[in-house]
């Protein structure tokens, strides 16, 4: 592999988690009532997104929808049977309950996310999109439902309260 494409992934990884943190520290401020620095911290996260996707599409990481949800269900795929396995058990040896936990949150939600990819990938195939319907996200553990939120989330224990609709 070529170092600048080398680079470009290096980038990729830099910006994407940019713009995550930066989305964290914007919620930081908004609770410690720093409005225009939790405005500051959204814009840099946008414009951490836009230099994400320039390097992906640089890349030529993004491709037709149907291919692109096969990479999503391999990397979900990847990430529950080979990765979190690996970070869960390190986590135990550790004694590190949280990011344990943590792990064990994000683990059962690949495996949901890879089975939604599936459907997906097996709608586009047929020539269709996926019927309407509702998808939530708990906010405790990132689980994602298709229609009406649980009373409880089946991966955290959450209530329904802890759902956000995603438009």
């Amino acid at each position: 592999m070529a170092k600048t494409d080398e680079n470009l992934q290096a980038a990729f990884a830099g910006e994407s988690q940019a713009n995550r943190k930066y989305l964290a520290f914007a919620k930081a401020a908004d609770q410690e009532g720093l409005a225009q620095v939790a405005r500051l911290f959204r814009a840099a996260a946008e414009a951490e997104t836009v230099h994400a996707h320039n390097h992906l599409r640089v890349m030529g990481g993004v491709g037709k929808t149907a291919d692109n949800l096969q990479a999503a269900i391999a990397g979900e795929t990847y990430e529950f049977q080979k990765t979190y396995p690996a970070f869960i058990k390190q986590a135990e040896k550790d004694s590190n309950g949280k990011a344990g936990l943590s792990f064990q949150y994000a683990n059962r939600v690949e495996q949901v996310h890879a089975a939604l990819y599936k459907k997906a990938a097996d709608a586009v195939a047929g020539g269709k999109d996926l019927p309407a319907a509702a998808l939530y996200v708990c906010l405790t553990c990132g689980n994602t439902v298709e229609g009406d939120p649980p009373a409880s989330c089946p991966v955290c224990g959450s209530g329904r309260d802890r759902f956000k609709k995603i438009d």
